[in-house]
């Protein structure tokens, strides 16, 4: 926990590290440092945003719990909870708020089923007084206040679908509400929404978040972790939780869109969706912190989509759906006058043949941590292996998700291998029926391609693609899903490479440069955070472990006060771009300090099994 500092707005904008994040599992939140729910999307993750000031400071809504005259703040979490306490000092006063999307009593966050009470608890707790509290419930577009007697209901403008009801053990009659408070006062504010579609017995909000505090101790009581910066590692499993959706599977890329990865650049795009890629290497993460229970949920989610679809698609809505097609709006503004702000997102129309090399794996470490594979599973696979094994030098649009005609990325033929692999070892361990020897010869076919189509000895690196191109960061996995050794000479020759030409400074990658890897916009874009993490993986990996160690703290150290990373960070000024937090980033945190803890004491254990 930091101390208090002021707050500074830039264009009428807190920075992106002072926000706080909640959540329950079908939706989430982000709570400034100043008191304001600025983000929350209703009824869940994907849902049109019922407060967005993050977008727009002027029309985007919020709602808003600060005491008046506030001159410094500071955040923290209770430990071992995804309970949030906000504390404002004002010259007079002090006040202490505590928020959580509370979850019901007995949740169990390992199981696959909605723990959500549709219920936002914010607790005042006035220090030190008096102080002057103001709370503003404004919904974006504003809203219609309905005649409830026992709280006070407002239907936000547009939404039919929805109403808000917020009751107090004060009372609040109107939007805008002053309250003068003593030192010592408490004020229980409760914030529901009503689909229509259900209701709960109403209870007590110090209830209400003593059960939510119970059900994230519970689950976190599973973490196995013994390595470097262990709070934060733990801080990061929670994170990736809030980004699950509990009663399906998927992890959410990040719960937010349009959040600029370049200020005043046109780099927003919606991330409050399931990529199969990213929930993949979320639940391997959570699985090697002894998180492994969501790995099968992923599992039957994925291929539940799969088959609904005909295809497998990139991303897909938290309950296995296809997106709605990309969006401009054009209302708000964007995050300190970055538009566009879009809602939904067309990579879902993409073709990135990685996706199967990423379901293999998972199911690969899932089987070896339960000891089966049943053949149901297993027949389920075998369509995706068959499709590795044709698509992986045919162009697709990458990792990356380049908006330009497709070409064919190294790391997609990587993964196709990975699926060949991983799929010819499960054949043969338990006996399922397979074109085993078939699958081998070309997984062995596609790293002699690697090695000699996408090497540029100029560049002295492995690049983006098979027949030549640009540095690419994400060619620093090779070695962790084992189809390179970190040793090979040209793997230490690329990671050098990457380090020189991708380098942004104080241990910062690009992921690469767009001006040599044309991706359909002409802008800048922030250091690419998990881009740094296998950075970490590689130095480690090749003997040079102080120096790896030295990146991770490093990197470490970037969190914001509560522990959160986003997806991109400004190499000049440090300043959080992208959508926040953000999976990948936490990921890459985990399997970092993962990876170093094993290598100190089993080195040939840091790597992907």
């Amino acid at each position: 926990m930091t101390g208090f500092t002021p707050l500074e707005y830039q264009d009428g904008y807190l920075p992106i590290a002072d926000h706080g994040l909640i959540g329950d599992g079908t939706t989430a939140a982000l709570v400034a440092r100043d008191g304001a729910v600025v983000w929350l999307c209703l009824p869940r993750f994907d849902s049109p945003p019922v407060f967005c000031r993050i977008l727009d400071h002027e029309r985007g809504g919020a709602f808003s719990v600060a005491p008046e005259g506030i001159v410094a703040a500071h955040q923290y979490y209770e430990p071992d909870t995804a309970v949030l306490v906000t504390e404002m000092r004002t010259p007079g006063g002090l006040v202490r708020l505590t928020d959580a999307l509370v979850l019901r009593s007995g949740a169990r966050l390992e199981e696959d089923v909605a723990a959500d009470r549709g219920e936002l608890v914010r607790l005042v707790e006035v220090l030190q007084g008096p102080v002057t509290l103001h709370i503003d419930l404004e919904p974006r577009a504003g809203g219609e206040v309905c005649g409830r007697s026992e709280a006070l209901c407002i239907r936000p403008a547009g939404r039919e679908d929805i109403e808000l009801q917020l009751s107090s053990n004060l009372t609040i009659a109107e939007p805008h509400t002053r309250l003068e408070l003593q030192s010592g006062a408490r004020l229980s504010l409760v914030l529901r929404w009503d689909t229509l579609s259900r209701r709960h017995r109403p209870v007590a909000p110090d209830e209400a978040l003593e059960a939510t505090r119970a059900a994230w101790r519970q689950w976190i009581a599973g973490f196995d972790y013994d390595g470097p910066r262990v709070p934060l590692v733990r801080r990061s499993a929670i994170t990736l939780k809030l980004l699950n959706a509990f009663a399906y599977g998927p992890i959410l890329a990040a719960p937010t869109s349009s959040l600029p990865e370049w200020i005043g650049g046109p780099r927003n795009w919606d991330y409050r969706y399931s990529w199969v890629r990213d929930t993949a290497y979320a639940v391997y993460a959570l699985s090697r912190i002894g998180m492994g229970r969501e790995a099968f949920g992923f599992l039957g989610w994925v291929l539940d989509a799969f088959e609904r679809h005909g295809r497998p698609s990139v991303l897909y809505t938290v309950d296995g759906d296809r997106p709605p097609p990309e969006r401009v709006d054009p209302e708000l503004r964007g995050y300190r006058s970055s538009p566009p702000v879009r809602w939904g997102n067309a990579a879902a129309d993409q073709i990135q043949h990685d996706i199967y090399g990423e379901i293999l794996d998972c199911a690969y470490i899932w089987q070896r941590q339960q000891g089966a594979l049943d053949r149901q599973l297993w027949t389920r696979l075998v369509p995706l292996i068959t499709a590795a094994r044709v698509a992986w030098d045919r162009p697709d649009q990458g990792i990356w998700e380049v908006r330009t005609p497709g070409r064919v990325f190294t790391y997609s033929a990587a993964l196709c291998q990975v699926a060949l692999e991983r799929g010819a070892r499960l054949a043969v361990r338990y006996g399922y029926h397979g074109e085993t020897e078939r699958w081998r010869a070309t997984a062995d076919e596609i790293v002699a391609a690697i090695l000699r189509d996408a090497w540029d000895p100029k560049l002295a690196a492995l690049t983006a693609n098979l027949g030549g191109g640009p540095l690419d960061a994400s060619l620093l996995t090779l070695p962790l899903r084992r189809l390179i050794p970190a040793e090979h000479p040209k793997m230490v020759s690329t990671v050098r490479a990457i380090q020189t030409g991708l380098g942004a400074g104080g241990g910062l990658i690009y992921r690469y440069l767009p001006q040599e890897l044309p991706d359909g916009l002409h802008s800048n874009e922030g250091a690419f955070l998990i881009c740094s993490f296998w950075l970490v993986d590689n130095l480690a990996m090749q003997g040079r472990v102080r120096e790896a160690h030295d990146l991770f703290e490093t990197l470490c150290d970037r969190a914001g006060e509560v522990g959160l990373l986003p997806e991109e960070i400004d190499p000049t000024s440090g300043a959080f771009l992208g959508n926040y937090p953000q999976a990948f980033s936490h990921v890459g945190l985990i399997s970092s300090g993962v990876n170093l803890a094993r290598l100190a004491a089993e080195p040939e254990k840091a790597a992907v099994p």
